[in-house]
């Protein structure tokens, strides 16, 4: 099979949708690997290191000629004229908060597969871990900085010193997003209150963080007791595939402090806070209510580096099987794989994505026995 590795193409996404040696695995494999000139260099790996792994380079068109294309992020407008009905994209996509993208897609019939609801065979989202991951991290590491009244913020330390209160630090949201960002919090010293409405989770993060953030199921007054006395604000709420709810009101945020700094972790699926609204690296912030709103959609771009090696370690796999029998077989082999199947032949094929965008949607499993493989039309309200 040809397989494309387009150079990303959104503000200050320096990622590459596949190592050298990743490409190297395909190859060995016996598929053609095309790799768009200069993809690689902004995580580090120049196009010699993609040649000697067996790979063609070529132009942006060139990649995505390919029957299966590999990136990072979901596709931008001007990339919309590359899809067609027979080619299989396998790629981070957010639909539920992308209607255009939704269209377009369909309106061409491409195959598109989604890297943030595949699950595994234990029900955790696989792909969508090490991002989650490392931007949990980074979102404490990048609130804090707007913390410092250089920055306008409220001009308080994170961590304490003898004397002085540490830091609160609010984080709605206890999964990977969640976790990881308590890591950094406390690490830095800053006292940590963590809410989940699961009880089995709180359970489960009282022992992975030694007992020293509180753990709460939140109410609407305990929330907004909590936010209304944050320094930094973490948003880390995620249902998987679908838009995320807007959990941290308006009203909460008005009544911040001054200088307080929300992160919103889920505006990839449209935030998780009502005063929400994506960001790039080149505007990461803006104010509401004298609260700077950091909202940045790829968080992870910042560090490229990290980021290319750990998702190529867990895309590679699926990527493989992609190549190797074909979008259905590979499907069919794999429900939790089968998952990650947002739109095809036409239609939306992920129920939450559907919801989220109220538009009718076909079964994964009848496009998976289905031998039609022409468009069936595009998004129609339900």
């Amino acid at each position: 099979m040809r397989v494309g590795i387009p150079k990303e193409i959104k503000s200050q996404e320096f990622r590459v949708g596949a190592t050298p040696d990743g490409v190297g695995e395909l190859v060995e494999d016996g598929h053609v690997v095309i790799v768009e000139q200069g993809a690689g260099v902004g995580s580090g790996f120049d196009d010699a290191a993609y040649l000697d792994a067996g790979a063609q380079l070529g132009t942006a068109r060139d990649a995505w000629s390919a029957a299966l294309v590999v990136k990072i992020k979901e596709p931008t407008p001007s990339e919309y004229s590359f899809f067609r009905g027979d080619l299989t994209l396998f790629t981070y996509l957010h639909l539920a908060a992308d209607r255009a993208l939704t269209e377009a897609l369909i309106e061409a019939g491409t195959t598109a597969i989604a890297y943030e609801t595949i699950r595994s065979s234990t029900g955790t989202l696989p792909l969508l871990a090490p991002m989650s991951e490392i931007a949990g991290r980074l979102a404490v590491q990048s609130g804090v900085g707007y913390l410092l009244k250089s920055a306008g913020g409220r001009g308080v330390l994170v961590g304490a010193v003898p004397g002085i209160a540490p830091a609160r630090v609010v984080i709605v949201g206890g999964g990977v997003v969640g976790y990881h960002a308590a890591i950094v919090a406390l690490g830095l010293g800053a006292s940590v209150q963590v809410f989940d409405k699961s009880v089995e989770r709180l359970r489960d993060l009282d022992h992975l963080l030694s007992s020293r953030a509180e753990l709460l199921v939140p109410t609407r007054r305990s929330l907004a007791a909590a936010v209304a006395q944050a320094d930094l604000v973490i948003g880390a709420v995620l249902v998987a595939g679908a838009r995320a709810p807007k959990v941290i009101s308006e009203a909460m945020v008005a009544s911040m402090r001054p200088g307080s700094v929300l992160c919103d972790v889920a505006i990839d699926q449209g935030g998780c806070c009502e005063t929400s609204r994506a960001t790039t690296y080149d505007a990461p912030v803006y104010e509401v209510h004298g609260v700077t709103h950091y909202c940045v959609a790829n968080l992870p771009g910042a560090v490229p580096v990290s980021s290319t090696l750990a998702l190529t370690n867990v895309t590679l796999p699926y990527a493989r099987e992609l190549a190797r029998c074909g979008w259905r077989s590979a499907l069919n082999a794999d429900s939790g794989f089968a998952e990650g199947l947002n739109v095809s032949m036409g239609s939306v094929t992920h129920p939450a994505v559907a919801a989220a965008l109220d538009v009718q949607h076909r079964c994964v499993g009848d496009v998976l026995s289905s031998e039609t493989t022409q468009p069936l039309g595009a998004v129609s309200n339900a």
